[in-house]
């Protein structure tokens, strides 16, 4: 044959692929798999044989795939020796991290939307794909459709990356536009979100921001070549965010985000965190609403790179397994392995209290004269500049004593002396209840 004539697929042996899943999902996947098997199959040089789907019930009606594919036995799917490429897509630690090293241990390689797992036990996934010289693949566990873990994991590796931020999460970004955008509080925002699918039923993984810690952790590890697990990673979710502080934002020119925020220091360390963040009107990420996810990179070569999409749902996870799924095809039918996990540099994580950033602090105080001096000195004492000041007076309180609600932004201050702050302002008589602490980035 001419060296510049392509094989017929037709006439090699199919690839045999396996998954974990049928969800929303999954079942996107499993279609697209079925349905454009030649375009698949011109594309890879062998076609895709997709041999079994691993479910937790046959119950439910897997409309347009065949019956015959379903099972409830994922342990025999995985353990069967002739799979090429399981695609994961069920979620969670146990008993998918077993199954992933089993089909590993079988010579499979693997692409996965696990953004927890990866998080958490990457450490030992990349081991045993590199001992077995097989792939492992996750486009989809961070950010839905955006390619973004191909683009740190491949395209600038050659680079140094100084920085990472972005909405990692679709949920939590749709519920602080809509209480930017309507007014709604945060309840509401939450409810319409869980109405239009963009929340699950228990939102407690996006409102608390575990799911954006494990996607950070990911991008963390990626980025800085450091293996960056979840419990390295500070989180803060956005259920204390109320009506009140997306109206002191606009007032700052800013609007809240709820960010992952990964920076290497100066120092050699590297900071990973997760918290709702006021970010100047004109930053890139201000201006991305709905549940979109965006994600700014910043390096020194490149500059500064902006990416942003569709961060959940079917369609657009399905587009980033389904690439995952033909590179890793294409790797398998000429012999070779991607890149695996690069952490080579093994950088300290730098602890919450050493970071610094603005603020942004709202108390209620005894509207009495000599408060506004007595507070701003607990603001000095800890070495913390004042940039801005905001004072309105309320009403008298059910004992008649008049109050005000003191507005303060501060220049860059480090986390340890903000927290000083907090807890001394706390203690002082004339402070009505808790002092209300955002961040302020990007401005």
């Amino acid at each position: 044959m001419n060296r510049l004539e392509t094989p017929d697929p037709n006439a090699l042996p199919p690839l045999k692929v396996a998954m974990l899943g049928c969800g929303v999902v999954g079942s996107q996947v499993a279609r697209v798999i079925t349905e454009q098997a030649d375009d698949l199959a011109s594309r890879i040089g062998r076609r895709l044989e997709l041999v079994g789907i691993a479910v937790r019930s046959l119950d439910r009606d897997f409309a347009g795939l065949d019956p015959a594919l379903f099972t409830t036995d994922s342990e025999a799917l995985v353990a069967r020796g002739d799979l090429d490429i399981l695609v994961e897509l069920v979620g969670g630690i146990e008993p998918v991290r077993t199954l992933i090293l089993k089909a590993i241990e079988n010579g499979a390689s693997v692409v996965t939307a696990n953004k927890a797992l990866l998080a958490q036990d990457g450490e030992a996934l990349f081991s045993a794909s590199e001992q077995q010289g097989v792939d492992i693949y996750f486009e989809a566990a961070v950010a839905g459709a955006i390619p973004i873990v191909r683009p740190l994991r491949e395209s600038l590796v050659g680079d140094e990356i100084t920085a990472v931020m972005g909405i990692v999460n679709g949920t939590t970004n749709y519920i602080l536009d809509q209480m930017t955008t309507t007014g709604a509080d945060f309840d509401d925002a939450l409810a319409q979100a869980q109405e239009l699918g963009y929340a699950e039923a228990d939102p407690t993984a996006d409102v608390e921001g575990y799911d954006a810690a494990a996607k950070a952790a990911i991008l963390g590890t990626l980025a800085f070549h450091t293996r960056v697990r979840g419990a390295d990673v500070y989180r803060e979710g956005i259920t204390r965010i109320t009506a009140e502080d997306i109206q002191a934002a606009r007032k700052l020119g800013c609007v809240v985000k709820m960010l992952a925020i990964l920076k290497a220091t100066d120092s050699g360390e590297v900071s990973v965190r997760v918290h709702p963040a006021m970010v100047g009107a004109q930053h890139p990420l201000a201006s991305v609403g709905g549940a979109y996810n965006a994600i700014f990179v910043e390096s020194r070569e490149a500059g500064r790179l902006m990416f942003m999409g569709p961060g959940a749902g079917g369609a657009p996870t399905a587009s980033a397994v389904m690439g995952d799924l033909v590179t890793v095809a294409r790797n398998r039918v000429r012999g070779v392995a991607g890149p695996g996990e690069s952490v080579y540099a093994k950088r300290p994580i730098s602890p919450m209290s050493e970071v610094t950033t603005g603020y942004f602090v709202r108390v209620e105080v005894v509207d009495e004269p000599g408060v506004l001096a007595a507070a701003a000195s607990v603001f000095a004492s800890h070495n913390v500049s004042v940039q801005t000041v905001d004072q309105v007076a309320k009403a008298a309180d059910e004992s008649g004593v008049a109050t005000a609600v003191l507005a303060l932004s501060t220049h860059e201050a480090r986390e340890s002396d903000i927290q000083g702050v907090i807890t001394e302002l706390e203690s002082r008589p004339f402070i009505r209840g808790e002092v209300s602490v955002i961040r302020v980035e990007g401005r």
